[in-house]
């Protein structure tokens, strides 16, 4: 049994759960962060210093935190070898597509617009600073656009880990309310995304309790 600690609404909390959800595993999760709080309390910090969420356990072993590490370890531990594989060098590939996906799409994506376009006060939001953050955002889609012209899925044409790490930020980029370059590849697999069942039950959650109005 898996024990996660994290809110719903925390795009970090809902790429685990999207993997844990995928890899058919079981689980108790606890609201933390956020207007839940609970973050910041001994209890919690012992088990994180950093204070974030999400936060791990699998059964009596180890606190795990830092999001990539975590999703690393459960594809690891629990993942198919096409969804992990065994060889270094096609494990490989499929790393450097997750760690591109989290550097260049989630992190360009969830503060620079995300947080401006829904978690800022509509008086204080800089329309300018979200155009020029979607610009630096539209050079790494168009990467992604020519990848998924030639593959099904980010890393190639079976459903990896990589995934998780790209795929869990497009529910909000075609949600909110913004102006979007057509990528017709990234179109349908934003599309093929919503058919999985994980997905449509933890990524695809409302973040109505995050806006600023």
């Amino acid at each position: 049994m898996l024990t996660i600690w994290g809110r719903k609404t925390s795009s970090n909390v809902q790429a685990l759960m999207w993997a844990v959800g995928e890899l058919g595993l079981a689980y108790e999760r606890h609201d933390v962060g956020h207007r839940y709080g609970g973050n910041d309390t001994p209890e919690f910090l012992a088990m994180n210093p950093n204070g974030t969420v999400p936060v791990l356990r699998d059964g009596e072993g180890e606190f795990l935190w830092e999001t990539g590490a975590v999703l690393r370890y459960l594809a690891a531990r629990y993942g198919s070898p096409a969804f992990w594989p065994e060889d270094l060098h096609k494990r490989t590939h499929i790393d450097k597509w997750a760690e591109w996906s989290k550097l260049n799409v989630a992190l360009k994506f969830t503060a620079p617009i995300f947080w401006r376009v829904v978690r800022t006060a509509p008086e204080k939001r800089d329309a300018a600073a979200v155009v020029a953050a979607l610009g630096e955002l539209g050079r790494f889609l168009d990467i992604a656009e020519t990848q998924l012209e030639a593959h099904e899925f980010i890393a190639g044409d079976d459903f990896t880990l990589a995934d998780i790490q790209f795929g869990h930020v497009l529910y909000r980029y075609f949600d909110i309310d913004i102006e979007r370059a057509e990528r017709p590849a990234l179109r349908r697999y934003y599309e093929t995304l919503e058919g999985r069942q994980p997905y449509r039950e933890h990524v695809m959650v409302s973040y109505e309790e995050l806006r600023v109005i």
